[in-house]
């Protein structure tokens, strides 16, 4: 029997499963392989035994970064990749070594380091999901490492000012989507019909670009500009991970329901009672008969019980 794998990660919201670029992948791959992974959503990256997230744990064994953790993945036999041949393999790392250099930078800037995306969307977000007093602290750390590995992969000689960067990544990144766009034509996944870990990478890039609502948006419009690419993510969501396009899971339906009939029960619960209340009293001879006023919903600032149950 095999061992048991976890998978730590950050949380996910705008109706992704993970809003952290690494973490998407990693799990994308999992569905595509088949990998029975365990995922458990953590709050803050210190909480993972090597500080890193993603980390994968079976039994005694931890792995960080994406790449050795597919690799793992792919000696437990959880291999997405078998129908691959030695050139399409040699296009994988490529493409991979690609969206590092070229889409990478700039997706970091639009998270962590454009003031506007970061106050308004990305700070908050995170800082919301770590306990305190850490919240304090960790959205801006990792705020400083984000522009630090812009400025260490891209800062050299001609670009010395951040104003010169930022125009250079944010081009270099529009040219890796256009690439990305051609590559993939019409079809389906970028090797065809299965999807490989090439579209685990991809997926895990464009994903949260895609689907985060930030006020300064250049690298999303461009984006959406491709409309292959925009389809690409949509249909991984909706068939790997359940999710429609706006961003709610099918089984948000029978959530719903059950919230419904929850209601329902506590409504005729209360009217039951309100009902052998109201026998009682018109049954006692020491008290006059009387009408009881029938259960309504709160108005205005009274709190009704059905305001109490849990969603």
């Amino acid at each position: 029997m095999a061992a048991p794998m976890e998978l730590s990660c950050w949380g996910g919201d705008w109706g992704l499963p993970s809003l952290h670029p690494e973490s998407l992948t990693v799990m994308a791959y999992a569905k595509f392989s088949g990998a029975p992974l365990t995922v458990n959503t953590i709050n803050n990256s210190w909480r993972t035994p090597k500080g890193d997230i993603p980390v994968l744990i079976s039994e005694d064994i931890v792995i960080s970064q994406p790449a050795k953790i597919l690799n793992f993945l792919r000696k437990q036999k959880y291999n997405a990749d078998y129908e691959l041949s030695a050139k399409q393999g040699a296009d994988t790392l490529a493409y991979i070594a690609l969206l590092e250099e070229k889409l990478l930078p700039a997706l970091l800037h639009t998270f962590w380091v454009e003031a506007e995306n970061y106050c308004s969307v990305t700070k908050p977000w995170f800082a919301s999901r770590i306990p305190f007093p850490l919240s304090l602290y960790l959205p801006g750390k990792m705020s400083r490492e984000a522009l630090n590995r812009i400025l260490l992969t891209k800062g050299g000689p001609p670009l010395y000012s951040l104003s010169e960067v930022e125009a250079q990544i944010y081009r270099d990144a529009k040219e890796c989507l256009n690439l990305l766009s051609k590559r993939l034509g019409t079809s389906q996944f970028f090797f065809g019909n299965t999807p490989t870990t090439l579209d685990a990478f991809v997926f895990g890039f464009l994903a949260p670009v895609y689907k985060v609502c930030f006020p300064r948006v250049q690298l999303q419009e461009h984006l959406k500009q491709l409309p292959n690419l925009c389809r690409f993510c949509d249909d991984i969501l909706t068939c790997y991970f359940r999710l429609t396009i706006s961003g709610h899971s099918p089984s948000g339906q029978d959530t719903a329901d059950a919230n419904l009939q929850k209601l329902t029960q506590l409504v005729n619960k209360e009217s039951n009672l309100i009902e052998k209340m109201d026998d009682n009293l018109r049954k006692s001879p020491q008290h006059p008969p009387r009408k009881l006023t029938t259960l309504k919903l709160a108005a205005g600032g009274e709190e009704s019980p059905l305001n109490r149950l849990s969603p």
